[in-house]
């Protein structure tokens, strides 16, 4: 894959685009549908569901608030099952441990476990500068690699792609770069599942080096976990000599007790299953059984920066669900490239601001408004994500990083507001101002012959200038001809 997110226009920009796309709209109704009905099915079955969210997210706040101690216990445990463990602040320092260790063992090619953290730090377009090719084992990112095309959801990254453009691309891209798609190949989905299993498997059995995430890390054993649905991690994770994991700083629960909580909130929340098919754990080498090497890539890459944030820390509790797309309104009818990052829908439009952090760029900065704000998000949650509230905060935060010393005409009016409510007698004397306006809009009406009303209130036109972006997605009500103090004053408080 050599697209990336690099350079995607802010989401309002995006968003428009893909709004125009009718197939994507249609593959997108269709999936978040079919998995929010089996999510709900699953979790209805759960009589305990809503205090397992609480005790989730209890857990790993207690991790967030104690991190640098358990960091030290994983590594600690790790290290004496015989792991070699690297500390990497930045995306660049995480990716040359990958490429470095690749090339001591001289090899041109790896099998990677589908992983977020790996997309997050652009990895496969490091190694293939490097001279070294990533392959992807999961089905749906094998879709998406060769396409050439970009990740748009959490859990089934080709989500936008219906059965019909799979066997389009498999026909035509399976050949350049391995085994052939089978010549009599339809879109069915097992037969291109098929395809997809004889094409990986001679990957699979000459590869050397592994690449993987982790879903989570238990801090007192050192054990790596990752579950999944196909068992192409389980391959990636057994067969090569060597393996590499790049595992981020917050996947850490403390005991394999912690983890039998999250092992019950995540597949019913994510693949609308009770348990996943596939759950690997490896705590470091076995002598004679799966890789002799391991390396364990422990990433910060802007997470020490969210934890820093009082409000947004919580961000850090994911594990990568995908609960909240699959509810969202606006990413049911966007999809996920519109946010600009492999992390999209509502969990990307505050992770991704709280790692970078905001002021920098405006792709960034329009993520946090990518939202109704209507909580679906914070319900469907199972680690109990205020993401509503982080998207409020990281709003302010946009906005006081853009503030300069000439203020915007939007500030202006807010600090004109202010002084207006901050005082009886300058609010009376806009009431009475804006009762005249009201007058005269109603008789400039009657000699017009108009009188535009929604649900009985009189409604102003479009605004011109500045005024026109409001008035694009709102109707704006004429201003009353008498205000509430007047009547007030004029019936004795309601009693004439």
């Amino acid at each position: 894959m050599s697209r990336t997110f690099v350079g995607m226009p802010p989401f309002p920009t995006a968003a428009r685009a893909a709004l125009a796309d009718t197939q994507l709209r249609a593959n997108l109704a269709h999936a978040t549908t079919t998995i929010r009905a089996k999510r709900a099915a699953v979790v209805a079955e759960v009589d305990d569901w809503e205090a397992l969210r609480v005790r989730a997210a209890a857990i790993k706040d207690d991790v967030l608030l104690h991190l640098d101690e358990h960091l030290v216990r994983l590594e600690e445990s790790l290290t004496a099952r015989g792991a070699v463990v690297h500390w990497a602040r930045t995306a660049q320092e995480a990716s040359e441990v990958v490429a470095r260790v690749a090339r001591a063992h001289g090899v041109d090619e790896v099998v990677k476990v589908k992983s977020m953290a790996t997309q997050e730090i652009e990895l496969n377009e490091y190694l293939a500068a490097q001279g070294i090719s990533a392959w992807e084992t999961d089905l749906a990112e094998l879709i998406v690699q060769l396409g050439d095309d970009l990740p748009s959801h959490i859990l089934v990254p080709a989500i936008h792609r219906n059965r019909a453009e799979i066997r389009a691309v498999f026909e035509r891209e399976m050949a350049r770069v391995g085994r052939p798609a089978p010549a009599d190949l339809i879109d069915d989905p097992a037969r291109l599942a098929e395809a997809a299993r004889l094409h990986l498997r001679e990957k699979f059995l000459r590869a050397k080096v592994g690449v993987s995430g982790a879903n989570f890390a238990v801090a007192d054993s050192g054990t790596l976990v990752v579950v999944e649905s196909e068992g192409n991690g389980r391959m990636c994770l057994t067969l090569p000599e060597v393996l590499v994991s790049v595992v981020g700083i917050e996947k850490i629960v403390p005991t394999w007790t912690d983890l039998d909580v999250f092992l019950t909130l995540l597949p019913r929340s994510s693949t609308g299953e009770r348990m996943n098919p596939y759950t690997s754990t490896w705590s470091g080498v076995t002598p004679g059984d799966g890789p002799q090497e391991v390396h364990v890539v422990l990433l910060d890459n802007g997470r020490t920066r969210a934890l820093a944030d009082e409000v947004g820390r919580q961000a850090l509790r994911c594990i990568r669900c995908s609960a909240c797309l699959n509810v969202c309104p606006v990413y049911e009818r966007t999809g996920g490239h519109a946010y600009g990052s492999v992390y999209p829908g509502p969990i990307g439009a505050i992770l991704n601001p709280l790692l970078k952090g905001v002021g920098h760029d405006d792709q960034t900065d329009s993520l946090p408004y990518a939202s109704s704000l209507c909580g679906a998000c914070f319900e469907a949650c199972p680690v109990r994500i205020d993401i509503p509230s982080v998207l409020v905060d990281l709003r302010a935060q946009v906005v006081d990083a853009h503030r300069t010393g000439i203020p915007k005409a939007e500030a202006l009016a807010m600090r004109a507001a202010a002084a207006t409510f901050g005082s009886g007698g300058r609010l009376a004397a806009a009431e009475r101002a804006s009762g005249l306006a009201g007058r005269a809009h109603d008789a400039i009406s009657r000699i017009a012959r108009r009188d535009r009303r929604a649900g009985g209130r009189r409604l102003l036109g479009r605004l011109p200038g500045p005024g026109a972006a409001w008035t694009d997605a709102r109707d704006l009500p004429a201003p009353p001809a008498e205000s509430f103090r007047a009547w007030w004053k004029r019936t004795d408080g309601g009693t004439r």
